[in-house]
């Protein structure tokens, strides 16, 4: 095993067990475990002398090894600095049904998302009282940090409580987003749009907006229209929690080959 000091850090088994901790642990020696961390280091159950790897979901990372029943820090800290100057990549999505979501939570932090924007449309078939979103983005981070640490994944999303569609718009209107949608004349496929947008991006968040089961209805699509554009996902029609992975991975594809 071989470490490197200064932001990046290689050569480490890729099969290494990774837990994710707040910055104030990670940068000490000694580190002093939350009780869900030290639930998650009893589960993976190390043995002795193997190395972990602790993360804060900010960029930054350790390596320790457990010994003697506790984890010692035999690495500095890492950090993990191109992020940088890089646009927020947002996912917009309208919720979907059971293990569908928390599969398009899983796979959109995999592709490296910043945030996700669970949205509740008119015909979204998954209605969320107010007074249990909260409870629901607790448990969506939980799958969003298991994602991470499973990816190998630096940065950890934000993922929002969810949010009425007309509030999401809004948010949408931050950002230089793209929305899965039919329209006449047809849309350009997503990447063309994406690529003949860069000059006017400006440094926003990049953004994908992707409709319930049973679409938008055409007053939901025409607010879209008036802050996000058109695109094309391809000549098949894809499910909700497809089209939510396709457009994330087209977006993320378009900026790691533009380095953006």
């Amino acid at each position: 095993m071989r470490f490197r000091r200064g932001k990046f850090c290689y050569n480490m088994p890729q099969d290494m067990h990774r837990i994710l901790v707040d910055t104030e642990t990670l940068s000490r020696s000694a580190p002093q475990l939350s009780e869900q961390a030290r639930r998650h280091l009893k589960v993976v159950r190390p043995k002795e002398g193997e190395a972990v790897e602790l993360f804060d979901g900010r960029g930054r990372w350790r390596v320790c090894e457990f010994r003697r029943g506790a984890l010692e820090a035999v690495g500095e800290i890492c950090e993990d600095a191109r992020r940088e100057g890089r646009p927020d990549l947002v996912l917009f999505a309208c919720v979907t049904k059971g293990s569908r979501w928390d599969w398009t939570i899983e796979k959109s932090v995999e592709l490296g998302v910043t945030r996700i924007v669970p949205v509740i449309s008119d015909r979204t078939i998954v209605r969320i009282p107010a007074a249990e979103r909260a409870a629901k983005r607790e448990r969506w981070m939980r799958i969003a940090e298991d994602a991470a640490r499973q990816s190998d994944a630096k940065w950890l999303p934000e993922v929002m409580a969810p949010v009425d569609f007309k509030e999401a718009a809004q948010l949408a209107a931050k950002c230089d987003c793209y929305v899965g949608a039919l329209t006449k004349p047809e849309p350009r496929d997503a990447l063309s749009a994406i690529e003949a947008g860069a000059a006017a991006r400006a440094g926003r968040p990049l953004a994908v907006f992707v409709g319930p089961e049973g679409d938008f209805t055409p007053e939901e699509l025409a607010a879209l229209l008036a802050v996000a554009t058109p695109v094309s996902f391809g000549r098949t029609i894809l499910r909700a929690e497809t089209a939510a992975i396709y457009g994330v991975g087209v977006l993320k594809a378009w900026m790691d080959a533009h380095e953006v």
